[in-house]
């Protein structure tokens, strides 16, 4: 079974749809298998996080602004505004798909990871994710 998601996003930052992807898989009816989540985008990415400090994503958010900041001279490609490029960067060190195992009808996340969209643009923006299971 596959559908697709949109995520409205409000600028940079992690945002989650756990409930979403436990949705998804119960509503497909696979009991054992395996759910692939994968994000339509080159300036965002996917992760597995803990949810239940939000310090840990705004922890995030702040190291990866450090790591690819949008000051950086050397960055060649500029015609989509300061933050594209740091933007790519950030997607190509996480991941834009995502691999998680389905037991007894859900995904087998641990009692505190969450799944994530992460924004690494300022402007908003409708994020497409797709989902799929199977099993």
């Amino acid at each position: 079974m596959q559908s697709q998601i949109s995520i409205r996003t409000s600028g940079q930052g992690l945002y989650e749809f756990t409930g979403e992807a436990v949705e998804f898989v119960s509503e497909s009816g696979v009991v054992e298998g395996l759910l692939t989540v994968f994000v339509r985008h080159t300036s965002c990415s996917l992760l597995v996080q803990e949810n239940a400090d939000p310090d840990v994503c705004r922890d995030l958010n702040e190291f990866f602004a450090r790591i690819a900041p949008e000051n950086m001279s050397w960055l060649r490609h500029t015609m989509e505004g300061p933050d594209d490029m740091p933007a790519h960067i950030k997607s190509a060190l996480t991941q834009v798909s995502l691999s998680i195992p389905v037991a007894n009808g859900r995904p087998l996340l641990g009692t505190w990871q969450g799944v994530y969209l992460f924004e690494h643009r300022r402007a908003p923006h409708q994020r497409k994710i797709v989902l799929h299971v199977s099993g």
